[in-house]
């Protein structure tokens, strides 16, 4: 399985507009952060999740040339903002519709922002088409398995995802954007190989954790290694990563695990 972190920023991203704090004038290239999204493949079946406002560019920039599913944790813009650049792999699906996978209110959220997009062919070449499907709790492929969990963020739910590899075993959970860790998603999160968790920055948050609940969720999993994204810039990479427990680390833009 491989893992490449597409983004590991905020909604406002890193550097931040109009800014001149250290992190946001950092020369170390972990502190630029598009907004957070991933790219999952299991056994050659790519799956992203979400499309942050940067896709088509991170797209270019991890030389990504397929697509089989995607799923949207939430109908945020920092996380569909770019769905209209999936046109790309419509094409590359031969015109088919692209499955995406999300909640109620990623629906809704896509119904609104891309009703062009509604359609089980796209209207012409270069269009991009959306079959929207409810994900369910656990998603079969020969490739390998993705469970879901909703986590609590503000007045929404956003997905939590488990990636289970079919030929290795190995195990990865993404919990991003979320206040806590419900009982359940910390128990489909144990024994993966590696986890991802929202850490926003150091002070509290209302829909967020910060560092300090991460790192306490991480110690309730129990992976070998936990990566925080959705990092804002009062998070140096460098600094930070001094901080952390041993068997956690600061997620950055490109990052790749091989599981």
């Amino acid at each position: 399985m491989e893992i490449i972190f597409f983004g590991t920023g905020t909604s406002q991203g890193v550097p931040m507009i109009a800014c001149e704090c250290a992190v946001c004038g950092s020369a170390d290239p972990r502190d630029r952060r598009t907004r957070a999204s991933i790219h999952v493949v299991m056994d050659g079946l790519h799956v992203q999740v979400d499309a942050a406002p940067e896709f088509r560019l991170q797209c270019l920039r991890e030389k990504i040339s397929r697509l089989d599913v995607f799923i949207l944790t939430h109908g945020h813009a920092d996380h569909l903002a770019g769905m209209d650049d999936l046109r790309r792999f419509c094409d590359l699906h031969g015109g088919e519709a692209l499955n995406v996978y999300t909640t109620d209110e990623g629906i809704s959220r896509v119904l609104a922002m891309f009703p062009y997009a509604i359609a089980e062919r796209p209207v012409a070449k270069g269009y991009p088409a959306f079959r929207l499907i409810d994900l369910p709790p656990v998603l079969e492929f020969p490739q390998g398995t993705i469970r879901s969990t909703l986590l609590p963020h503000g007045g929404i739910n956003t997905l939590g995802l488990v990636f289970e590899e079919k030929s290795s075993g190995k195990k990865f959970a993404y919990y991003s954007d979320c206040k806590r860790v419900p009982r359940e998603a910390v128990a489909l999160a144990r024994g993966a190989d590696a986890v991802c968790l929202d850490g926003l920055r150091p002070d509290p948050h209302p829909t967020h954790m910060n560092i300090a609940e991460a790192c306490a969720v991480a110690a309730e999993i129990g992976a070998p290694a936990t990566y925080l994204t959705h990092l804002t810039h009062s998070v140096g990479h460098a600094e930070w990563s001094a901080k952390l427990p041993a068997d956690v680390q600061l997620a950055h833009d490109g990052l790749r695990l091989t599981l």
